[in-house]
């Protein structure tokens, strides 16, 4: 049930980003739904791969490039989704940071409420 929410919310999120960003766009809810499974089992899937093969500049760049990895997840994501488009690759960076910031809010607050 957790995983089910947090998805939703999740979808939330993109909606609400797709809206406030310029080279972001939604297909309504049902697309942020099918935005946020397809980013979540891209996450899981191919971002370890990523982050494996581009260990050294990661260390490099002391994590900065993980932005990148992030950002290309996103245009994966818009070139396997119909409904979902993003402008350009500092797009998908700015997107993934405000989506990152966002869940790690709701997973601070989520794990605040389970310790009451």
């Amino acid at each position: 049930m957790n995983l089910i929410l947090r998805l939703l919310i999740n979808a939330l999120f993109v909606f609400v980003l797709a809206y406030f960003l310029n080279g972001v766009s939604v297909d309504g809810y049902v697309g942020a739904i099918i935005v946020a499974i397809v980013i979540s089992i891209l996450n899981l899937l191919v971002k370890p791969v990523l982050i494996i093969l581009t260990l050294p500049i990661t260390i490099i760049t002391l994590g900065l490039f993980l932005l990148i990895i992030n950002a290309l997840i996103i245009l994966l994501a818009d070139k396997l989704i119909d409904g979902f488009s993003v402008n350009g690759i500092w797009t998908a960076v700015l997107f993934s940071i405000l989506l990152s910031v966002l869940q790690s809010i709701l997973h601070s607050l989520l794990k605040e409420e389970k310790k009451n």
